[in-house]
């Protein structure tokens, strides 16, 4: 039974890589960049726990065409949320009638969206906790824990001992719609990480910083539950304790969150892995998700609408160092 990753970049390739070292039949699909790489330097996928899996130059099966989906019976959408519509279309036209399609994306939505495209597929919204970044030109590196989480469906049963055998079990899940508002309000922290320009855990050990989450994720839950939306615990604390947590004192929060730091050192946020390789970031579907649902029910998010801003100029290349008190002032609109 194969499997397709379709938008093979950090994620997908990890997830490929993990899965290809334990027999898995598949093919990632992706830019010619990535091809390149794999082809040059082959991949080695590590992560905090001391994982070292090597794959050799040109052993990966990675294709830029999209027929080669047309074998496989599970298809991972892995692409970045504004090309979900382009990834339905290439399904539509290369995908086996009736293949299974599982949304690995961040943000809310896109699971619909597929479905909307792909009347004759069966497609599960699924999610990634942890985050991958690309440390050197081979290597892909898990920075933080977490299993993947997936709708129930009895359709995802045939893969189940692949994912598992991988050291990648799916969770599955009811209640998808609140998971993947939990996971967004998460990952309101990609912003913050990606203009901080420091890695995780030094990023959660500056109140500075904690006090920028906390408050774009109370402006997020607020904005949720006005929209009759309850955003489920993704995480250890939920959305309404994590912010009480977040704006504790440093020492403080040492002693009482220290499960927070135990983050690989190396780990940062995909949103500062997209800033630095010049790419287009999926601010709009993160932080501007949020300003987009308080607008829908005539309300305002002006702590994420300001994040917001700040990520698209640094898009266009406005980066510095910036500290946490200083980005805290400028969500606060003081400066």
């Amino acid at each position: 039974m194969k499997i397709a990753i379709l938008g093979a970049g950090s994620v997908g390739t990890y997830v490929g890589g993990a899965l290809l070292a334990r027999g898995a039949d598949l093919i990632l699909i992706g830019r010619a960049r990535m091809q390149s790489r794999l082809n040059e330097f082959g991949l080695t996928l590590t992560d905090l726990a001391g994982v070292n899996i090597v794959h050799p130059p040109g052993s990966v099966p990675y294709a830029q065409d999209p027929v080669a989906m047309a074998d496989a019976g599970l298809i991972l959408v892995t692409v970045k949320s504004a090309d979900t519509d382009s990834a339905a279309a290439l399904i539509a036209a290369h995908a086996a009638p009736g293949a299974l399609v599982v949304s690995l994306q961040n943000g809310v939505g896109n699971a619909q969206r597929l479905r909307a495209a792909l009347p004759n597929h069966t497609v599960l919204a699924g999610m990634v906790p942890f985050n991958v970044v690309q440390l050197d030109a081979n290597r892909l590196h898990r920075g933080t824990a977490g299993e993947i989480m997936i709708e129930i469906s009895s359709a995802i049963a045939p893969w189940l001992p692949a994912f598992a055998a991988a050291g990648l079990p799916l969770l599955q899940q009811a209640d998808f719609d609140s998971i993947q508002w939990g996971k967004l309000l998460i990952n309101l922290n990609n912003a913050v990480n990606a203009l901080s320009g420091i890695p995780l855990q030094r990023e959660f050990s500056q109140r500075g910083f904690r006090r920028c989450l906390a408050a774009l994720i109370d402006e997020g839950r607020t904005v949720l539950e006005a929209a009759g939306i309850h955003p489920a615990k993704v995480v250890k604390l939920g959305p309404r304790m994590l912010p009480l947590v977040l704006r504790l004192p440093d020492g403080l929060f040492r002693r009482i969150a220290a499960p927070m730091l135990r983050i690989d050192p190396e780990a940062r946020s995909s949103m500062w892995e997209d800033l630095e390789a010049g790419r287009r970031t999926e601010i709009d579907y993160l932080n501007g998700a949020v300003v987009a649902l308080a607008a829908s029910i005539g309300r305002k998010a002006p702590f994420n609408e300001r994040i917001v801003t700040l990520i698209r100029a640094a898009e266009q290349g406005a980066r510095s160092s910036i500290s946490g008190d200083q980005l805290y002032a400028m969500l606060k609109g003081r400066q």
